[in-house]
C-alpha cells in the first residue's frame, strides 16, 4: 500500500510508524476495468482512494450522453459527496477505467484521523478547501473558457492521462466534441506545443 501510505504520511502527517494502523478503517479490493463502484440511484457508502489504475465519475444527461465529472489516476480521491453525507440516491456513476487496485474508506475515516493524530486536522482542512477551490475553479472553465485553454488546464491536472484514455473521455471531461478536441490538438501542433507526459 505503498500510495496510501505516502499520503497519510507526507500529506496529512500520519507518523510514519502508525500509518498502517489507519488499514483498520478501509477495505482494499481489485476492481476490473469496467466495473461500476457507484451507479446511478444507489447510496454512495464510501471514498475511494486508487492505489493503482484509474477511475472516472460521470453522469449521463436523457440524450444519454456521457459527462465526465471527475478522473481519479493514483493517489487520488473519489467520492460522491452529496449522496455519501446527505444520504442522497446518487446522479452518478463511478467507474474503474483501468484495472484498478481501490481502497474503500469508510465515511468517518478522516474523522477517526482525526481523533488519532490531532496534528493532522490542519491538512485535512486544508484538503477539503482545496477541493472546493478545484470545484469552482471548474463550473469557472466550463463557463467561460475557450476549449483551447479547458484542454491546457486539463494536461496540467492530469499530465500522464493523455496515453490513457480515449480522445473522447478528455472531450466528455472537456464538455466539448472529439471533434472539437481535435481541433483544438491540431492547433496546438501547429503552435508547436508539445505536452509533457512525464
Amino acid at each position: 500500500m505503498k500510495n496510501i501510505n505516502n499520503y497519510l504520511a507526507k500529506v496529512l502527517n500520519v507518523p510514519l510508524q502508525n500509518v498502517n494502523t489507519c488499514s483498520l478503517h478501509y477495505e482494499v479490493k481489485k476492481i476490473p476495468k469496467n466495473q461500476f463502484l457507484l451507479q446511478y440511484g444507489e447510496i454512495c457508502r464510501h471514498i475511494f482512494f486508487v492505489e493503482k489504475g484509474l477511475l472516472k465519475m460521470y453522469s449521463i444527461d436523457k440524450n444519454g450522453k456521457e459527462h465526465i465529472i471527475q478522473f481519479a489516476p493514483e493517489s487520488w480521491l473519489i467520492s460522491d459527496r452529496s449522496s455519501l453525507y446527505f444520504n442522497e440516491k446518487s446522479i452518478y456513476y463511478i467507474e474503474a477505467v483501468e484495472d484498478s487496485e481501490v481502497l474503500f474508506l469508510h465515511p468517518d475515516f478522516f474523522n477517526k484521523l482525526v481523533e488519532q493524530f490531532p496534528n493532522s486536522i490542519e491538512r485535512s482542512d486544508f484538503l477539503l478547501q482545496k477541493h472546493i477551490r478545484s470545484l469552482q475553479n471548474r463550473i469557472n472553465s466550463l463557463l467561460g473558457e475557450t476549449a483551447e485553454e479547458r484542454y491546457m488546464k486539463f494536461i496540467k491536472m492530469y499530465p500522464d492521462l493523455l496515453l490513457r484514455v480515449p480522445q473522447w473521455m478528455i472531450a466528455s471531461y472537456l464538455g466539448i466534441t472529439p471533434e472539437s478536441l481535435s481541433r483544438v490538438r491540431k492547433e496546438l501542433a501547429r503552435k508547436n506545443f508539445v505536452p509533457d507526459n512525464k
